[in-house]
């Protein structure tokens, strides 16, 4: 019994419960028909949230005000950079992948440089850099119809007992960076100034490049998850990356990680990101408008933080 309410006062718990009730309640609706493929597709669907989400979850964990909104626009850009150097040639998969890194890097590089050199609040940063990507993604991958290499469709696309191969991937991902966060001087450093960033400095911290090294990461997983996007949808799109805005913060704080800083929680995002892939399979199978579907996701994801948030406060 005591496990049990130890195990209840971790934040991270209550997003892979929210998964689970949604799955039930779906299965439930359907008679439990169904229930193996959708466990399934939420894992392959969760995959692309998971990966810009712990970008997301680094950023958010310098402190107050730190946020990463290029990240649409960023997925886009990459998605095509990706598609166009590959050019349907599976020998250039791996030269497309690198392409896509190094476009998402340079574009988390651009957003701190803007951030230190104009002195500017991250989210105007971001937000203007994004429109920037966008203007250029525009030009650069409007109408693009190059499909990706059929290896690497098929490797986006495959699954080893019914569990998606990119899936199995992106928990080893999680690990390493769950290793990072906590283990690391990197990890600790973004911890500290999370916690407070001047203490952070007295006691040593390089803020600058801490920070630096931060916002590249996460435009290097928003980079590669476009390669990985235009695989999986078999092709590249301007707006493949629209819905990680939202969800890629949704899934920072309803795993657990603090929106004040200085403390993230990497299972979390794998709970988050499978409750709202879920969330969106049960509405559908319900039946559930539009406007009645968001209004209730909005409900049911504060539901949810106001469980974890009580749990933490008892804590």
């Amino acid at each position: 019994m005591t496990s049990v309410k130890s195990l209840l006062t971790k934040p991270w718990i209550w997003s892979f419960l929210g998964a689970l009730l949604v799955w039930l309640a779906t299965i439930a609706f359907t008679g439990g028909y169904g229930a193996g493929g959708m466990v399934t597709a939420a894992l392959s669907l969760a995959v692309f949230t998971v990966i810009v989400g712990v970008g997301q979850m680094f950023v958010i964990t310098l402190g107050p005000g730190n946020v990463d909104l290029s990240l649409p626009a960023n997925i886009g850009l990459a998605s095509a950079v990706a598609m166009k150097v590959m050019d349907g040639n599976d020998s250039m998969i791996a030269v497309g992948l690198l392409a896509a890194l190094a476009c998402g890097a340079a574009v988390g590089a651009v957003n701190y440089l803007l951030i230190w050199a104009l002195r500017i609040p991250p989210i105007i940063a971001t937000l203007s850099a994004s429109f920037i990507i966008q203007s250029i993604d525009i030009s650069y991958g409007r109408g693009l119809q190059i499909k990706p290499p059929p290896g690497f469709a098929d490797f986006a696309n495959w699954q080893i007992l019914g569990i998606p191969v990119l899936a199995i991937l992106t928990v080893l991902f999680t690990i390493g960076a769950a290793v990072a966060l906590q283990r690391m001087i990197y990890g600790r450093s973004v911890l500290a100034i999370g916690q407070n960033i001047r203490a952070a400095w007295l006691a040593g911290v390089n803020v600058g490049r801490i920070r630096f090294l931060t916002y590249t990461l996460s435009g290097a997983l928003g980079g590669i998850d476009g390669a990985l996007l235009a695989g999986y949808f078999r092709g590249a799109n301007v707006d493949i990356g629209n819905e990680y805005l939202l969800a890629s913060i949704a899934v920072v704080v309803i795993g657990g990680t603090s929106v004040a800083g200085g403390k993230a929680n990497v299972p979390g995002v794998w709970g988050a990101a499978l409750f709202l892939v879920l969330l969106l399979t049960m509405l559908n199978t319900f039946g559930v408008s539009a406007g009645v579907r968001l209004l209730l996701t909005g409900l049911i994801i504060v539901g949810v933080i106001t469980a974890a948030g009580g749990q933490k406060a008892v804590r």
